[in-house]
């Protein structure tokens, strides 16, 4: 046989062993092995809390195309929720944003409450007053507030809080606390890969496979930044920093605006 022949061969026999990419909603025999669950199958609510069968219902998050699909302008501001809790975790999700678009996936929840109908000032004032005094029922209009940490989802050119108010509220950020060390977007319309892996106090943020933010969340900055915004000893000032839940839902947030999340998968970390 020619070298060349055997060359080809050779490559050929590679290119065969090689792992091939798992289709869209779909775990590879590799992720199975290694203790990946897959959170979404591309059709269905499963692993998650559907909107739609609550009472009074919800339509803040549908499936259109193989992805769940945050609506605007809900009946409802919610966010979709796991089904269940996770501890210390490895997180891996495709989403893509409409342009001007606004989103996020929140972490390390601490607590979920439907705003008062009062209206105050600031919108901190009424969280705050709002989980002093929570209301029992489930509004038919409303929105409910997610007390946790976010990765941030954002159109960086068009969207005005990123525009505006800087790097701490760009893509990938840790909302309000630490900016990724860079952009890694893909234009607005592509799907972005990203991770995020939360183990004790200690976070990472991935976007397109750059490793953007390297974080603790008992950081001196945390508590600075809760402070700032929350009010230093206020009840979700308090929630933040001390962080009594470990065991916690992870939810897709509808902030108003077209956002499309596929190929959720999740692994346990021990």
């Amino acid at each position: 046989m020619s070298r060349l022949l055997t060359m080809g061969a050779t490559f050929c026999v590679l290119a065969a062993a090689a792992p091939l990419p798992a289709a869209d909603n779909e775990l590879t025999p590799q992720e199975k092995a290694g203790g990946w669950i897959l959170l979404f199958d591309g059709h269905s609510f499963a692993n998650w809390e559907d909107p739609a069968p609550k009472s009074p219902p919800g339509d803040s998050f549908t499936i259109a195309d193989g992805c769940l699909r945050a609506t605007p302008h809900p009946k409802i501001d919610e966010d979709l929720f796991t089904a269940r809790t996770w501890g210390d975790f490895e997180f891996d999700f495709d989403w893509k944003i409409s342009p001007r678009g606004n989103s996020g996936v929140k972490y390390r929840i601490q607590d979920r409450i439907f705003l008062l109908s009062e209206h105050k000032p600031k919108f901190e004032d009424l969280a705050n007053d709002s989980e002093l005094h929570r209301r029992a029922d489930r509004p038919a209009k409303g929105q409910e507030y997610v007390v946790g940490f976010e990765y941030q989802i954002t159109d960086n050119t068009r969207n005005p809080d990123a525009v505006y108010r800087g790097p701490l509220h760009a893509t990938a950020a840790l909302y309000d606390i630490f900016p990724p060390l860079q952009d890694a977007t893909l234009p607005v319309g592509e799907f972005n890969r990203s991770r995020l892996i939360v183990k004790g106090k200690h976070v990472e943020h991935w976007l397109n496979g750059v490793k953007v933010i390297d974080a603790s969340l008992d950081a001196p900055e945390v508590a600075a930044a809760m402070a700032k915004r929350w009010g230093d000893g206020s009840p979700i000032y308090n929630l933040l920093v001390e962080q009594p839940r470990k065991q916690c839902q992870i939810s897709l947030q509808n902030h108003d605006d077209e956002a499309w999340f596929k190929n959720l998968k999740i692994r346990e970390l021990n």
